[in-house]
């Protein structure tokens, strides 16, 4: 049942099988809908999701009452609003499925007990915590530094199953252009 997640932290950490026991005790298996939300702006976050199954998305509603998608989440990685869950404030942002998903739960006063327990677990949210503050600064480096068009090549190139995978109207608004522009790139009229 969580396997996914016992073999992504092997990845990183050895746990004993009582420190497995223990983090498994305080997890949750949520199915959730495609289009349906786990955080709405203003709720605070008290809950870090593992994608199982399926894709996930962290998004605002700008002042034009669009929607700009900052990140996606897929297999094997974490979401959450962190900084909503860390300082339990509002948060500013919403988290939905993109597709039919299966994420494992844990709520942060389980996981803040868990830490006390199995103190090595720290190190394990520190790397993914260190990896998922990279990838969004390599995000922002590429918004200032690429135009439009070679941010979609970019993208495509390096994940051309996941370009496929998502709507193009989340694909064109997590690169920062239009749906519109998308469909130019895609026909090569640009």
């Amino acid at each position: 049942m969580y396997k996914a997640l016992f073999d992504h932290i092997e990845k990183i950490i050895k746990l004993e099988p009582s420190e497995i026991e223990t983090l498994e005790s305080c997890l949750s298996i949520l199915t959730i809908k495609k289009k349906e939300l786990v955080l709405q702006e203003g709720q605070i976050c008290n809950t870090l999701y593992f994608i199982r199954k399926g894709c996930m998305r962290q998004y605002i509603i700008n002042s034009k009452g669009t929607e700009q998608t900052l990140q996606f989440g897929i297999e094997n990685w974490w979401i959450t609003d962190y900084l909503s869950y860390h300082n339990h404030i509002p948060s500013h942002f919403y988290i939905q499925a993109v597709e039919n998903s299966e994420v494992i739960a844990i709520e942060k006063s389980a996981l803040e007990s868990i830490l006390l327990e199995v103190p090595k677990l720290e190190r394990y949210f520190r790397i993914v915590s260190q990896k998922s503050f990279g990838a969004a600064q390599m995000r922002i480096k590429f918004l200032f530094t690429m135009s439009a068009e070679e941010r979609y090549h970019h993208m495509n190139n390096l994940f051309p199953e996941f370009v496929q995978r998502v709507p193009q109207y989340m694909l064109a608004s997590y690169l920062d252009f239009s749906a519109e522009f998308m469909s130019k790139i895609r026909a090569g009229k640009v």
